[in-house]
């Protein structure tokens, strides 16, 4: 049930632009800019706090050598969204290339380049090397790990919620998921923990093994944010064995546990920076309460409907009232947050974010109107199992009334209780089909949530547009589509130009069908031409990888406007080329 959500993550997890949440405002000098004399500092301004690393610039001279320069630190009169670093106190004359890497404050690096000149521009730039933009495995890796803790903390938070009070019969159960969740929990914050500081540097999941890196994580706020869900699940666990064995209800100080445990994310997420945090803050964590309350609990009725004889009428309609709680929270808070992340509406179209916060809002339709389903089936369950329980109590003074019969009174055990309902029924299992897609598609927003925490919001996205600002170093993604002219030999090609600067770029091309699934053909090639420099054609030497073609060893020399010619063969005589603009800084 859970394999597509998680396919959907790592396909939009491993195809799309480098992405975070601090965008660059403005750099001192600014980029391309001719200076009479050489700076003493470089200063670059962001849309909010940003942290940063020991390699978070680097400088490089006209000959293409690395600058050696101060530690970097934030301006003093410019707060935490400043990041500076102090200059040699001589400069020679020329082109000057600078290369940075921050973390912002709700825990996602980002990173960018821009040059700027002393004297007189030099008439070739040097190529920058800004080190490594994002590993794969590793971004893979951490992003599972966030997607797992989501979910866990809403099946941990919704079950318990669910328990207290809903007051299911059928407890045993519902306490081993409480207890996968935990582990699930733990586990994917312990992943988290330790990937941490090879996420923000860009390397590979082998450099968590440093001991550096681990003494960084633990000393930084997103390090310090985890230590604390940690704690927080060592006292959870405490908590649920101490109530297991009184078989109490979770009372408030659960409700304190699970407000705690959301305000981690809230901590580490979007709502710790940008405008009006203390109100995003509780916005945030309300949210992922209300989401954990209803998805969670959720679970937990499927778990307790396919076990129908130990669910009654009034568990059914407890959870349905809290449901409707839940998604009331869930539209308020949603609203704010929407327009805190968008800023505008042209943001919600014209911006990564705001498409996918288009996508989250259409899932969480269906997911209102299969909600809306549920409480239906809800509403005639409780209606016929009551009527069950009212005729049932008709025969039981009915008996009373009549004589006793040879043999004496029918033993305790030939009657069932009043209060249990039917074991089967056509609205019991439509409930549960209705209650089973809904869990499918909140798996899906849940998916949808972590990409979002991981993007660049509309409003930090305007603002650095509107600054003029050198953009974030992130991949090229270009779509091509082609037709051959025969049945069936249309379709389009999806390239991926990685990181899409000067010098070695890795190159992975797709092949959709008109269908719109991948297709295999039997050749596709594709070179660069830089028209203005007479430079090309370069040939980017695909190999077949078995599904996609490849290469990571495309070297383009300069930066400018590339003529990308892609060429398509479906068959043995059936081939097309098309040409397309790449721009390569």
């Amino acid at each position: 049930m859970l394999l597509g959500p998680l396919l959907v993550l790592l396909l939009l997890g491993g195809t799309a632009p480098a992405s975070a949440h601090a965008a660059l405002r403005a750099t001192d000098p600014e980029d391309g800019t001719l200076l009479k004399s050489a700076p003493r500092h470089l200063t670059l301004t962001f849309t909010e706090s940003v942290g940063l690393l020991d390699d978070s610039f680097r400088v490089l001279d006209p000959d293409g050598r690395r600058l050696r320069t101060g530690e970097p630190t934030h301006a003093q009169d410019g707060g935490g969204d400043t990041a500076r670093v102090t200059l040699p106190a001589k400069l020679a004359q020329g082109t000057y290339t600078v290369a940075w890497r921050v973390v912002s404050a709700d825990s996602h690096p980002v990173s960018g380049a821009f040059t700027f000149s002393v004297g007189k521009a030099s008439l070739t730039t040097a190529t920058v090397d800004t080190g490594p933009t994002e590993d794969p495995a590793t971004k893979s890796l951490y992003n599972i790990a966030r997607y797992l803790a989501y979910l866990a903390a809403a099946l941990l938070i919704g079950t318990a919620t669910f328990m207290a009070l809903c007051r299911p019969l059928d407890a045993p159960v519902l306490h081993r998921l409480l207890k996968a969740s935990w582990w699930t929990l733990l586990a994917a914050t312990l992943a988290l923990l330790v990937l941490r500081a090879p996420y923000e540097t860009g390397e590979g999941p082998l450099g968590s093994l440093s001991a550096d890196s681990l003494t960084r994580t633990l000393t930084s706020r997103p390090g310090a944010v985890l230590l604390a869900r940690l704690g927080l699940l060592v006292v959870v666990a405490l908590h649920l064995v101490r109530l297991s064995r009184r078989r109490q209800p979770y009372g408030w100080s659960g409700a304190a546990l699970a407000v705690g445990l959301a305000m981690t994310w809230a901590a580490g997420e979007h709502a710790s920076a940008g405008i009006q945090v203390p109100v995003a803050m509780t916005s945030s964590a309300l949210h992922l309460l209300a989401t954990a309350v209803w998805l969670g609990g959720l679970t937990a009725l499927v778990v307790t409907l396919y076990r129908a004889d130990h669910l009654t009428p009034a568990t059914v309609t407890r959870f349905s009232r809290l449901a409707f709680a839940s998604v009331t929270v869930l539209v308020v808070t949603g609203v704010y947050q929407s327009w805190r992340g968008l800023g505008s509406w042209d943001a919600l179209t014209g911006t990564t974010y705001g498409r996918l916060l288009t996508l989250k809002l259409a899932a969480v339709a269906l997911l209102l109107g299969a909600a809306a389903l549920s409480r239906r089936w809800t509403a005639r369950l409780a209606t016929v199992d009551a009527g069950a329980v009212v005729k049932e109590r008709e025969r039981e003074r009915e008996r009373e009334r009549v004589p006793e019969t040879v043999g004496g009174p029918a033993s305790p055990e030939q009657a069932p209780p009043a209060d249990v309902p039917p074991s089967t029924g056509p609205h019991r299992r439509a409930l549960r089909r209705s209650v089973l897609a809904e869990v499918a598609v909140g798996a899906a927003v849940l998916a949808v949530t972590t990409i979002l925490t991981s993007t660049l919001p509309g409003r930090a996205e305007a603002e650095a547009a509107a600054a003029g600002a050198p953009a974030v170093i992130g991949a090229s993604v270009t779509t091509v589509p082609f037709d051959v002219g025969t049945p069936g030999g249309r379709g389009k090609v999806q390239i991926t130009l990685d990181p899409g600067r000067v010098g070695d770029n890795s190159i992975e091309a797709l092949v959709y069908g008109p269908d719109g699934g991948v297709s295999i053909v039997p050749e596709l090639r594709i070179s660069f031409t830089h028209p203005a420099k007479d430079i090309g054609p370069l040939d980017a030497e695909l190999a077949d990888k078995g599904g996609y073609w490849g290469n990571s060893f495309l070297n383009l020399p300069i930066a400018g406007t590339w003529k990308m010619k892609v060429t398509v063969r479906t068959s043995e005589v059936d081939q097309v080329s098309v040409t397309r603009s790449v721009v390569v800084r």
